[in-house]
C-alpha cells in the first residue's frame, strides 16, 4: 500500500497527521473517514503557485461535489480559492460555513427554480448556465431583483476523454451544456440580446474525471481559446475568464500513473500562452475546477474486520464493518484501490490473497477484490487509502447503515468535524 501524505509506520502501526489510527478507531469506532489536514492545504498551494494564480489572476475552483461538509469550506476559504457549487445543499452549506458568495460558480445541469433563486439572493458570483430553460429562468428573477448577474455558458466541446463512461462529459451525447456541433451555443449567445440582466464574462467546459493524460486538456483549450476570438470577431464579446473544469486522475492502485499538480498545471498554462499567441487575442483569466485531486489522497476509511470466510481452492472473503454504503465506487466504477492492517504494518508474515468485502446484503458489495495482505485475523483494524473524494460525499442509508464520522487530523491533533449519524438521526424525517 502506498503511502500518502503525513503517512507514516511507527512501531509497526499506521500514523496519520502524527495520530496513530489504532487510537483513532479506539476513540471514534470504525467505520471512520479519516482526513490528512496538511495534504488538503498543500495540494491547494501546489494549484496557487502552479496555476499562476497570483501573477496572472488565475482562480482555482474547488468542486465541492468530491467532499463538502463546513470544514472543508472554511479551508479552501482560508487558502483563497473559490468554489464550484452544484445543488442546494452545496450552496447552503457554504453560506451556513459563511463562505463569500461573491467567489462561488453555480453549476448543474437541472438548476431548480429554488436553486436559481437561492443562488440570485445570496448573490452568487457565478452561474454556470447549462441550457435555454435556465437561461430563461434566470433572467427572469434576475429582472425582478434589477440585478445584473455574471453568467458563463457552460459549452459541450465535442472532446470524448479516455475514462470511465459514467464520469466523461466533453463528449457531443452529454447532458451537460449547450453543444458547439449543433448550433446550441451560438443560438444561445444569440438569445442574449433578449437578457439585459445576464452579462456573458466566460465559458466554461468540463472533459471529465479521472483523466491522466494532457492531450485532452489541450485540445480543450484549442477549443475553447477558437471560441473566445470568434466571440470577439463576430459577436463582439469579449470573454474575460475561460474554465476548463476539472478532471485531473489521482492514484487509487499501482496501476495509476497520474501527473503531478506542477506538470499538469504547467502543461496547461504553457498551451494557453502558445494559443493567444497563435491567434493573437489577449489572454483571459484562467479557471481550474480541482475537486478530486485536492482530497483524494488526503483521505482514508477505517474500518473493522469481522468475519473471515475461506472457501477451499476458491476465495477468501474478509468482512469489515462498512462496504458500499460508505464507499460506493467499487460498485458504481469498479474502483480499484489499496489496503492495509493498520495494526500490522511490518508484519514479516507471508500475505495471501483476499477479497475485503463489505456488509450490505448486496452480493457486489466488494470494495476490493483479490488483494494481497499480510495475515489477517478478525478484530484487526483495515484501512482502505484514497477515499477522500467520493465516499462521504455519496454515503447512503442502504440497509439503514448510518454514516460515518469524519476525523481531520494534523501536526498530532484529531479533530472531529461530522458526528457519526445515531438510530435516531436515522429516523429522524419518519413521521
Amino acid at each position: 500500500m502506498k503511502l500518502h501524505g503525513t503517512m507514516e509506520v511507527k512501531d509497526n502501526t499506521l500514523y496519520i497527521g502524527g495520530v496513530s489510527t489504532m487510537d483513532l478507531a479506539k476513540r471514534y469506532k470504525t467505520p471512520l473517514y479519516v482526513f490528512d489536514e496538511e495534504l488538503i492545504i498543500n495540494n491547494c498551494r501546489e494549484y496557487k503557485k502552479y496555476f499562476k494564480v497570483e501573477e496572472n489572476n488565475n482562480k482555482i475552483a474547488y468542486a465541492g461535489k468530491a467532499f463538502l461538509p463546513k470544514y472543508m469550506c472554511n479551508i479552501i476559504n482560508k487558502e483563497g480559492l473559490y468554489l464550484d457549487v452544484v445543488s442546494l445543499g452545496e450552496l447552503y452549506t457554504a453560506y451556513k460555513s459563511n463562505f463569500p458568495m461573491e467567489k462561488i460558480l453555480f453549476h448543474g445541469n437541472n438548476k431548480t427554480i429554488e436553486e436559481i433563486k437561492m443562488g440570485v439572493d445570496f448573490g452568487v458570483g457565478v452561474f454556470v448556465v447549462d441550457n435555454f430553460y435556465e437561461l430563461d429562468i434566470l433572467e427572469s428573477f434576475c429582472r425582478d431583483k434589477n440585478k445584473i448577474q455574471n453568467i458563463y455558458f457552460r459549452v459541450t466541446p465535442g472532446i470524448d476523454a479516455h475514462t470511465h463512461k459514467y464520469i466523461k462529459t466533453g463528449q457531443i451525447d452529454s447532458k451537460f451544456g449547450f453543444a458547439l456541433t449543433n448550433g446550441d451555443f451560438y443560438n444561445a449567445v444569440n438569445k442574449l440580446k433578449d437578457y439585459p440582466h445576464l452579462k456573458l464574462v466566460g465559458i466554461h467546459a468540463h472533459i471529465g474525471s479521472q483523466i491522466f493524460e494532457v492531450e485532452p486538456y489541450e485540445e480543450e483549450v484549442d477549443v475553447m481559446f477558437n471560441l473566445v476570438k470568434t466571440l470577439k470577431d463576430e459577436y463582439d464579446i469579449e470573454i474575460k475568464e475561460v474554465d476548463f473544469g476539472g478532471g485531473i486522475g489521482v492514484y487509487y492502485t499501482e496501476s495509476d500513473k497520474p501527473k503531478t499538480i506542477k506538470e499538469f498545471c504547467e502543461k496547461i498554462i504553457d498551451k494557453c500562452e502558445k494559443k493567444c499567441k497563435e491567434l493573437k487575442i489577449n489572454m483571459p483569466s484562467l479557471i481550474l475546477e480541482p475537486g478530486r485531486s485536492l482530497v483524494a489522497n488526503a483521505g482514508s476509511t477505517l474500518y473493522s474486520i469481522g468475519s473471515i470466510k475461506d472457501i477451499k481452492d476458491v476465495r477468501t472473503y474478509v468482512s469489515v464493518d462498512g462496504g458500499m454504503t460508505d464507499n460506493i465506487r467499487p460498485s458504481l466504477y469498479q474502483a480499484g484501490y489499496e489496503c492495509a492492517v493498520v495494526n500490522k504494518m511490518n508484519n514479516p508474515k507471508t500475505s495471501h490473497k483476499v477479497t475485503i468485502a463489505g456488509k450490505c446484503c448486496e452480493s457486489g458489495d466488494i470494495l476490493i477484490s483479490n488483494t494481497s495482505i499480510l495475515d489477517i485475523e478478525s478484530g484487526d483494524v483495515l484501512i482502505t487509502t484514497s477515499t477522500g473524494a467520493y465516499g462521504y460525499s455519496m454515503a447512503s442509508n442502504y440497509n439503514k447503515i448510518p454514516k460515518n464520522p469524519v476525523v481531520f487530523v494534523n501536526k498530532g491533533e484529531d479533530k472531529l468535524v461530522c458526528k457519526r449519524q445515531s438510530l435516531d438521526d436515522l429516523l429522524y424525517l419518519e413521521l
